[in-house]
């Protein structure tokens, strides 16, 4: 780096300015090694000079036709003639009174042209919800005709679930079963959950007659797996627990295996209830239960004590 100090200003000023260079890395390594004061001295010369070089664009920038010996036309844009004009004292822009106008649109442009997006994003916001629910009453309608030979008139029937002039359709009373048996949420709550979700207003019969019908539907099932219980060779577990009939204690029975289930409910808890029952015994596999000493009461059946009982 050159470490000259300019000192005759007024020369440097008619010359063209060289380039400034910055120090190099060999040149910061070198004063690095020298000490302090040579990393100082770099500092300071490399700061002057660019103060130097500041100075003179400043200079070079304020100078025109007025303070150097140059023609008045060339000073550009930046001289300022003196004007002629008087000032009126008005303010700019339009004046009171003075009816303005104003670029305004056309209703049928000459041309027209369509600026398309090239790309597009999307940021994306989803809402779960459910529909807005009521209850929604379908008509049936069986045709009626006369035969025009011989006047006898042919009613169509109605399809099997339409069995009434005006029913409960199918979902709603499955509804219905499912809040007051499987939840088992009371017959009173379960008519004011239907009339607060659907404005539909249901008596507590009406419930359970939905109940007994589907009761009526899955008898062929219990059968089945009562059957399939009892030809059963591995193990099953049995089981009984208290439960509310008509405000009465009576005993719910479960029978289970890894696939199947059967629950049969019944005022006794022993032999009179395993009997009625059916399944345990003539069952044909291990039966695991709690030792209650009904079970015994059958030496043809295979016990098993659950550990977990005791």
């Amino acid at each position: 780096m050159n470490l000259n100090i300019v000192k005759n200003k007024k020369a440097s000023e008619n010359r063209v300015m060289e380039p400034f260079r910055l120090s190099s890395k060999e040149d910061i390594h070198t004063a690095y090694d020298q000490g302090k004061e040579a990393v100082v001295a770099l500092f300071f010369e490399t700061f002057r000079e660019l103060a130097e070089r500041i100075q003179k664009l400043e200079d070079q920038l304020a100078k025109n036709s007025n303070n150097r010996g140059k023609s008045p036309s060339s000073a550009g844009l930046k001289k300022k003639p003196k004007s002629l004009r008087y000032k009126s004292g008005k303010k700019s822009g339009g004046q009171p009174g003075h009816e303005g106008s104003t670029l305004k649109m056309v209703e049928q442009p000459d041309q027209l042209e369509i600026h398309p997006v090239e790309s597009s994003r999307f940021e994306k916001r989803q809402v779960f919800d459910v529909p807005p629910s009521r209850v929604e009453v379908t008509e049936h309608r069986a045709e009626i005709k006369e035969c025009p030979m011989c006047h006898k008139t042919t009613t169509e029937e109605f399809s099997e679930p339409v069995s009434q002039p005006v029913q409960y359709g199918e979902r709603i009373k499955a509804q219905m079963v499912y809040f007051n048996q499987q939840h088992h949420v009371p017959l009173e709550r379960t008519v004011e959950i239907l009339e607060d979700l659907y404005g539909q207003t249901l008596s507590e019969g009406t419930i359970v007659e939905a109940c007994n019908q589907v009761a009526q539907g899955v008898e062929p099932v219990y059968q089945a797996i009562q059957a399939e219980l009892i030809e059963t060779k591995g193990t099953a577990h049995f089981d009984k627990t208290g439960a509310r009939v008509e405000k009465k204690l009576w005993r719910l029975h479960v029978v289970c295996t890894d696939l199947l289930t059967y629950y049969a409910v019944h005022q006794n808890r022993g032999s009179k209830a395993l009997d009625a029952i059916g399944i345990f015994p003539v069952f044909k596999g291990t039966a695991m239960h709690d030792g209650y000493k009904s079970y015994f009461q059958y030496p043809a059946v295979t016990h098993a004590l659950c550990n977990a009982h005791h």
